[in-house]
């Protein structure tokens, strides 16, 4: 199934949404699993630093192995998962700083979108990976090496249904113009 839904940038950012739901019996294309990490791929990152890795779930024996580990219904009926893997302790790049943390969620926000333009959806899901030694157990699955860590997983599929939309503060509860407030 090629999902070839053409959104315009703003009307994707309007739609996406984080869906806890669960999926349809449908899988994701290789090529589109390409095109979102590529997105993720194109994100910027502090001095061109580059160091969030991913890595594409998509091997059904594999998919049983990471449900095992994590219980979340979005998990569960994922019919793939990104992984977005960071160093387990950053190297400055630039003086005595490092921007992994700010890399790997511009490169995560970028696949959001990508996700929502092809007809998918996905959720944010990183708290949940630091209970029960999850990310360490998906570190051993994937063969993560042992300075890296998953710090992000993205489950991604066709949607079984509408999910739950919270609302959005209007723009003047959190933006201003010159001075905050």
């Amino acid at each position: 199934m090629n999902r070839r839904v053409k959104m315009d940038l703003f009307e994707a950012c309007e739609k996406r949404y984080s869906y806890r739901g669960a999926y349809q019996d449908k899988p994701v294309p290789q090529e589109d699993l390409e095109r979102i990490v590529s997105a993720g791929l194109a994100a910027p990152s502090g001095c061109n630093a580059q160091t969030t890795t991913f890595v594409i779930v998509s091997d059904p024996g594999l998919l049983v192995e990471m449900r095992k580990i994590h219980s979340m219904k979005a998990v569960q009926d994922a019919k793939a998962i990104i992984a977005c893997v960071t160093a387990k302790k950053p190297v400055p790049v630039y003086e005595d700083q490092n921007f992994e943390a700010e890399d790997c969620a511009a490169a995560i926000e970028n696949m959001l979108l990508a996700i929502s333009a092809l007809g998918y959806a996905s959720v944010w899901i990183q708290g949940h990976l630091s209970k029960e030694g999850r990310a360490e157990k998906i570190n051993a699955l994937l063969g993560i090496p042992a300075e890296r860590t998953v710090r992000v997983i993205l489950p991604v599929g066709v949607p079984a249904g509408e999910g739950e939309r919270r609302p959005k503060k209007p723009f003047g509860a959190r933006a201003w113009f010159n001075r905050h407030g």
